[in-house]
């Protein structure tokens, strides 16, 4: 299943945007991906959101993407920052705060942290943290909160030190997806 992960923050000139879009294809083909995200550079660069693509440095290299987010078991940080350029934008996948200091010296330039709330958007994930790990692991990183977050826990999730927040299912599962994200990251922009 192919899917985009959005994640929302604080745009340009204080204009709530879009920020990143995350190419998420573990069924799709490398060729299909990259072509992908070669697509979705050409139409969401001008606009100032980064594209980022998930798990494969290499992949994101070939398609000149803005980064690379990598889990538990991608390849490692500092191996990914040893060959990416300096701009290049890593993201590692976090579950506290040891794991954002490890991520932090390694090079990642923020973590993902999650799943914060119970989701349904990916099989076999360990239970939720909440949001006092959030805070923790925020204080070390940068921290974009992942995982059943929903327009009504944006500022919860924010007031707990995120510095932005990633969402599938709120986007996607709505009747009006580009309302949703614009209502999310106004809510990003004022929390």
């Amino acid at each position: 299943m192919t899917r985009l992960l959005a994640v929302v923050g604080e745009g340009a000139v204080g204009t709530p945007r879009v920020d990143a879009v995350q190419v998420r294809a573990k069924q799709a083909s490398d060729r299909e991906v990259v072509a992908w995200t070669r697509e979705l550079l050409a139409e969401l660069a001008p606009r100032g959101t980064r594209v980022i693509v998930n798990d494969r440095l290499d992949v994101a290299l070939a398609a000149g993407a803005h980064g690379v987010h990598l889990g538990r078991n991608d390849l490692s940080v500092a191996d990914a920052r040893a060959l990416a350029p300096v701009d290049f934008l890593v993201g590692a996948t976090c579950r506290g705060p040891e794991h954002a200091i490890a991520a932090r010296a390694e090079g990642a330039d923020y973590a993902g942290v999650g799943p914060v709330h119970a989701t349904s958007t990916k099989d076999g994930l360990p239970d939720p943290l909440g949001l006092d790990v959030l805070a923790a692991t925020a204080r070390e990183i940068p921290a974009i909160a992942i995982g059943g977050i929903t327009a009504a826990r944006v500022r919860d999730v924010m007031t707990s030190g995120a510095h932005g927040v990633a969402v599938v299912a709120a986007v996607w599962k709505d009747p009006d997806p580009p309302g949703a994200a614009r209502e999310i990251a106004e809510l990003v922009h004022t929390s």
